[in-house]
């Protein structure tokens, strides 16, 4: 009968720990939904000339950009930043690499497994589009992906524009982190 007991609990107990898991799991895509949602109204307010126009109050990041890959039906807001709490929430653009469309190859960081999943589907000649507040938008096609180990590689400065989409890999991992990193690189289209 102690028997019977013991492993009715154990059943409930894995039952609740399974559920806890797979809310946390959902948790973290719809927290990445929800703020995609807030970071666009934060955006239009920062093509209304709004500056470091925060999405939420305590927020400690702002949009500087939309990314678009019409090919594959993405459409995101760029944050500026890429720490760990900035690309919790969106994408974001490494501060020390220039805006995109200037001269040099501008950065732009985002998880695996939420908002740059995408990255895997790209092929080369696909477009990715950024806008800025202020400038024309900004057209690439992508040209190369390749995977690289974060401990030796160097995302080297072009001569003229370019874009270096980054992300975690593989894309499947079960743990995050990792040095292996997922790059997908684009230069201005000529269409």
């Amino acid at each position: 009968m102690r028997a019977r007991c013991f492993s009715g609990w154990a059943v409930v107990l894995l039952l609740l720990l399974g559920a806890w898991q797979a809310g946390h799991g959902a948790w973290i895509h719809a927290k990445a939904q929800l703020a995609q949602y807030l970071l666009q109204r934060a955006w239009a307010r920062t093509l209304d000339g709004e500056r470091d126009a925060r999405p939420w109050p305590w927020a400690d990041t702002w949009p500087v950009a939309r990314l678009r890959v019409p090919a594959h039906g993405v459409d995101l807001i760029v944050l500026d930043g890429v720490s760990g709490r900035t690309l919790a929430f969106a994408p974001g653009h490494a501060s020390g690499s220039p805006v995109p469309g200037a001269p040099g190859t501008a950065v732009i960081s985002g998880h695996r497994d939420t908002h740059f999943r995408f990255l895997a589907a790209l092929k080369p000649d696909d477009e990715i589009v950024v806008e800025l507040p202020g400038r024309p938008a900004a057209r690439f096609r992508v040209v190369d992906s390749a995977v690289v180990d974060s401990r030796m590689a160097v995302i080297r400065a072009a001569d003229g524009p370019a874009l270096a989409l980054l992300t975690c890999y593989p894309f499947d991992a079960l743990r995050a982190g990792g040095p292996l990193r997922w790059v997908v690189t684009a230069r201005p289209s000529t269409s």
